[in-house]
């Protein structure tokens, strides 16, 4: 590296190590490529230098250099012990998103390991997505993609996250909460999943800190007043257990107090309902000793120390975390009466508690590409079933939901009546587990024993339950366990099973819908036809029948169908405004078509022909814009608008109607912003159905004014919705989103419209 760049860089205060790299890295100019390239110190060298010429201009909303972000992820990942290829992709990590090089030109200059990392955690920005949410879950598809392949690349995206998290205070009050809320949603349960503590509580505390600042700052006070008091009683009790350890022959190699953070507190006074002062044990004493076996040893001197409280022994060398955390927890009563929490664990166990998944490489020496640990480990199997679903939920919040339901914090284990250790979400039950074991266990559940005894199916599981599932051959799933199965390993399977289940009634309920658009005239011939294939094709579906059937289960829209047969028979590219409703000729009263033309002059009406006329819209068949439309003349009410083909129109004279049409000539400032639609949603009856509904119409704004769930024991559940929508655009939108959804049947429009 160049003295000039070196000297251009003192502001950044670049840290000894890197300075050191850059010294070699320069030292080593003159050498070879090959010889180069199997230095550490020059390989990290190239990448700041490359980041550092690619980042010039450019700097943070905190008014640094741009450079000094991708120095401090950098410097977290070579504290966690990161191999060179991971301390190279802290420094490239923004390149390929912030400027023009490509992932190649990465390859090509620092090898394909650090574009695997730097690809894996680089996101999606320059493709163009339907929602936030939507592009939100495809950059997790990809990282979790990436990190089947490479579970560091996930070490480097925490590590961005981290140094993010730090310098939020600089960007704006939504930015923040946003930024916020997707770190204690999934990046700090990331971090838990992979054991790295370190990482995981300063996430949980910095998120803390922007979604309840009150709270935050209230504890932060309390803590920070009673740290005085509360260090003198550990030193007591420290130097007291130091000497009794030292008195069992008991080799310690430290015990220290360990402060809990904030965020844990707030946990705690919210879970046990309780205020700062009720909360007594604000740090934890932790002992670390050589071996497993002056674990148990240690175990017995703190409990004839102390009085020990019942309940709060757990052993974490035993039955270990899946995240491989181990360490033997106690709970006693310490010198001043006041709960004390005492953590036992060996000096190995403790790298792994700090660093996870990243002591695989800090503290032991393994050697070649050992470090790159992929899901074919037990301790990733939530990774390996994220993966599984990822081609088959469509929908982006129910795969943003999956995600977050397998990144729990804590877990329940159980016991397979061998002896395995099952871990499952907290509230699982007894269908959850037999899905764990294997689908077709799931699939021809019958009962279940717990602990020798039977049981209903919806029984939540307790730590240390001995599960055995009763399967029979003619048993299926049922609709009812969807109300009560904790997993989304087991939603999602029920409702497979379901879907292939009623396959001939889907298929037969898509052909209906089809034939209904397309008429009955040589119907057979086309289904058969080498086009309805292409258009299935277009769909992504393998076969007509799967498109007849995901039509018929409403994983697609009859007008996408409707769409791609215009295309495949036009040999047209897709038009860029499609109708969610195609008008049809034969719906429309003879009087409305036979109706004069109107006039498109430009007024101060919302609806064109009643200008000066007082009208209201009908709530028969409750009409919007976008859509035809026609007025009849009422008495005393003025003029009703009514859409075209509204069944109540057949029985009207002729003189009474109005020839009218929207007005999209002018913006009007005295025109509602939105119009009342019923529709009619037909779904899976599970809990929870409503409120996800709800929420995809919350995420596009649109108001729900009333609802209305009708349900029957076996049947789907029909949902009435009252909404408010500004245009047929917007309800196309709506239409699409919903019909997203796994659990959606079907979706109409209700209103008096002759079909």
């Amino acid at each position: 590296m160049s003295s000039i760049l070196i000297n251009s860089t003192i502001d950044l205060a670049l840290p000894e190590w890197l300075q050191k790299c850059l010294r070699e890295s320069s030292a080593n100019r003159g050498e070879t490529e090959d010889d180069r390239r199997h230095s550490d110190a020059v390989l990290i060298g190239q990448a700041f230098e490359f980041a550092y010429q690619l980042h010039q201009g450019q700097y943070r909303k905190s008014g640094e250099l741009y450079i000094s972000h991708p120095v401090a992820v950098a410097g977290l990942l070579r504290d966690l012990g990161g191999s060179p290829a991971m301390i190279a992709a802290g420094f490239l990590h923004d390149v390929v998103e912030d400027t023009d090089v490509t992932i190649e030109e990465i390859e090509e200059r620092f090898g394909a390991e650090v574009r695997q990392l730097v690809e894996g955690v680089t996101k999606l920005s320059k493709i163009n997505f339907k929602s936030k949410t939507e592009s939100q879950a495809e950059n997790f598809r990809r990282m979790f993609l990436a990190m089947a392949q490479d579970i560091r690349v996930i070490v480097v995206k925490l590590a961005d996250r981290l140094h993010n998290m730090r310098t939020l205070q600089y960007m704006s009050e939504s930015s923040r909460r946003r930024s916020a809320q997707e770190t204690r949603d999934i990046f700090a349960p990331l971090a838990n999943r992979l054991g790295i503590w370190r990482i995981k509580w300063e996430l949980e505390d910095l998120s803390f800190k922007y979604l309840e600042p009150d709270a935050f700052r209230e504890i932060q006070q309390h803590v920070s007043e009673k740290r005085a008091a509360r260090e003198e009683k550990l030193a007591k009790a420290t130097d007291m257990l130091r000497e009794r350890l030292q008195q069992a022959g008991i080799d310690c190699q430290d015990i220290s107090g360990r402060p809990k953070h904030l965020y844990s507190i707030y946990q705690k006074m919210q879970r046990q309902q309780k205020e700062f002062h009720e909360i007594y044990d604000l740090a934890a004493l932790r002992i670390i000793v050589q071996t497993n076996e002056e674990c148990y040893r240690a175990l017995a001197v703190v409990h004839d120390a102390f009085r020990p409280i019942p309940g709060r022994f757990k052993d974490y060398i035993g039955l270990p975390k899946p995240n491989r955390y181990q360490s033997l927890h106690t709970g006693v009563i310490g010198l001043t009466g006041r709960p004390l929490e005492v953590q036992i664990r060996t000096l190995e166990m403790h790298h792994i508690a700090e660093y996870g998944i990243a002591a695989h490489w800090k503290y032991k020496e393994t050697g070649g590409s050992t470090s790159q640990l992929t899901t074919t480990d037990e301790k990733f199997t939530w990774l390996r079933q994220l993966l599984e679903w990822q081609s088959d939920l469509k929908d982006a919040q129910e795969y943003l939901d999956s995600v977050k339901d397998n990144l729990f914090e804590d877990d329940v284990y159980v016991f397979t009546p061998k002896g395995d250790v099952v871990p499952l979400s907290p509230g699982s039950t007894c269908i959850d587990f037999a899905y764990h074991i294997h689908t077709e266990v799931g699939n021809h559940c019958a009962g279940a024993r717990v602990n020798g005894r039977m049981v209903p199916l919806s029984t939540r599981l307790q730590n240390g339950d001995i599960v055995e599932i009763i399967t029979q051959k003619n048993s299926h799933p049922s609709l009812d366990w969807l109300n009560f199965v904790r997993t989304s390993a087991a939603k999602y399977r029920i409702k497979q099973w379901y879907k292939r289940s009623r396959r001939d009634e889907n298929v037969a309920r898509g052909r209906e819908l089809l034939e209904k658009e397309l008429g009955k005239t040589g119907f057979d011939n086309l289904l058969k036809s080498e086009a309805m294939q292409t258009v299935a094709e277009k769909c992504n579906y393998h076969s007509v029948e799967d498109l007849l059937a995901g039509l018929g289960y409403g994983e697609i829209t009859l007008n996408l169908v409707l769409n791609r047969w215009r295309e495949v028979a036009k040999g047209q590219q897709p038009a860029n405004v499609v109708p969610l409703f195609p008008p049809k000729e034969a719906t429309t009263s003879k009087a409305v078509r036979d109706a004069p033309p109107i006039s498109t002059r430009p007024c101060d009406s919302p609806i064109i022909g009643v200008e000066g006329l007082v009208y209201h819209l009908a709530g028969c068949c409750t009409p919007i814009p976008g859509e035809p439309i026609i007025g009849v003349v009422t008495r005393g009410r003025g003029i009703s608008i009514h859409r075209q083909g509204c069944s109540n129109l057949e029985s009207v004279e002729y003189e009474r109607l109005v020839p009218v049409s929207w007005n999209c000539a002018t913006e009007i400032s005295s025109r509602p912003h939105t119009y009342p639609v019923n529709v009619q949603i037909e779904a899976l009856d599970r809990v929870g159905v409503l409120k996800d509904i709800l929420s995809r119409l919350s995420d596009q704004g649109i108001n729900v004014r009333h609802a209305q769930v009708k349900t029957a024991i076996g049947q789907p559940a029909l949902i009435d919705l009252g909404i408010d929508i500004r245009d047929r655009s917007q309800l196309e939108q709506v239409f699409t989103q919903i019909k997203k959804m796994s659990d959606i049947l079907n979706i109409r429009r209700l209103g008096q419209i002759d079909e």
